[in-house]
C-alpha cells in the first residue's frame, strides 16, 4: 500500500475515513492524497478572477474548503506522512475514479451516511458506485466509531471462486495490525446444507495460504447473506467486514448484484470491498 486516496466532503463519517487513512498510511508508511470535489454554478476553471466575485457564496464555499483541506495535510505531515490535498470542480463520480488511476493509488478510504441522511452524501455522488467500479480495494466508513488497528475482520464469501489475489489484501492488513480473520461463508435459502458441507471450500481456500494460522471458520445458514452477516456479528466482535466484488457481473456468484452495496449501506462497521 504505496498510495491512499481519501475522498472527503468533510462529513463527520468522511472525517472519521480521514483519520483512518492516516493510521493506515502510518501503517504502511504510504503517501495519503485528500481529494475534495465541489459542485459550482458555473465552470469554475474558465472563469476568471474579475467575474469570481459575482458568485461570492461560492468563493465562501471554496475557501472552506481549502482550509478543510489545509487542516488534513497538517494532520497526515504531524504523523510523518508525505501528503497532498486536491480541489477539484464538478464532473461527479467519475472524476474521483479519474483521479485515482492517473495517480496509481493502490487503496480508497472514505465515509458514508449510508441510509441515514443523504444515501448521496459522498460528493453528491453514489457511494455504492465507487464501491462497484473501483479497481483498487475500498473501505467505506459509517456511523460506528472505527476500532484501529483492526482486531477482528471477518471476511464473507462462497468460497467457490479463485480469491487468492484478493485475500492477500485482508492478509496484509491482518497481518500489520495483528487481526484474526473470521471467515464466513453464508448459505442461502437456495443453497442450504449441513456446516460440514458448508466448510468444506473454505477448507479447500485456506489450503492456498499455508502460513495463515490467525482464523476460524464459519458457516450460517441464512435467508440472505446481510443476514447472516448481522446474525453472525451479534456473537463474534467484528472491526472490518471485507468483501470481494467483481467489475463485469455484479458480485460472485453467493451474491447478487447489490449485495456488497447493501452491506456497505447498512452496516455499521466499516466495509471492505476488493474487486477481482
Amino acid at each position: 500500500m504505496k498510495n491512499i486516496l481519501v475522498p472527503t466532503d468533510f462529513s463527520e463519517n468522511c472525517n472519521k475515513a480521514a483519520e483512518l487513512g492516516i493510521k493506515l498510511a502510518k501503517l504502511y508508511n504510504s503517501e495519503i492524497h485528500f481529494f475534495h470535489l465541489m459542485t459550482t454554478p458555473v465552470d469554475w476553471v474558465k472563469l476568471d478572477q474579475q467575474k469570481e466575485i459575482l458568485y461570492p457564496e461560492t468563493v465562501k464555499q471554496i475557501g472552506s474548503a481549502k482550509a478543510a483541506l489545509r487542516e488534513l495535510d497538517k494532520k497526515a505531515e504531524r504523523q510523518g506522512l508525505k501528503s497532498r490535498t486536491f480541489l477539484e470542480f464538478d464532473g461527479g463520480q467519475a472524476n474521483i475514479l479519474k483521479h485515482s488511476g492517473h495517480f496509481h493509488h493502490d487503496f480508497i478510504v472514505t465515509g458514508s451516511s449510508g441510509t441515514r441522511g443523504r444515501v448521496r452524501e459522498l460528493l453528491g455522488s453514489n457511494v455504492e458506485k465507487i464501491v462497484r467500479r473501483a479497481d483498487v480495494p475500498v473501505i467505506v466508513v459509517k456511523h460506528q466509531e472505527v476500532s484501529f488497528p483492526f482486531k477482528d475482520i471477518v471476511f464473507v464469501s462462497d468460497f467457490k471462486e479463485d480469491l487468492s489475489d484478493a485475500f492477500k489484501h485482508v492478509i496484509s492488513i491482518a497481518e500489520k495490525c495483528g487481526a484474526h480473520i473470521h471467515l464466513l461463508r453464508i448459505n442461502t435459502e437456495t443453497d442450504f446444507n449441513s456446516i460440514g458441507q458448508g466448510l468444506d471450500p473454505i477448507k479447500e481456500f485456506v489450503k492456498k495460504f499455508p502460513d495463515l494460522d490467525n482464523y476460524s471458520m464459519n458457516v450460517y445458514n441464512e435467508t440472505n447473506v446481510e443476514t447472516g452477516i448481522n446474525n453472525f456479528l451479534q456473537y463474534k466482535d467484528a472491526d472490518l467486514i471485507a468483501m470481494c466484488t467483481s467489475g463485469r457481473t455484479g458480485f460472485l456468484s453467493l451474491f447478487s448484484k447489490s449485495i456488497a452495496e447493501g452491506v456497505t449501506n447498512h452496516s455499521e462497521l466499516p466495509v471492505m470491498t476488493i474487486k477481482v
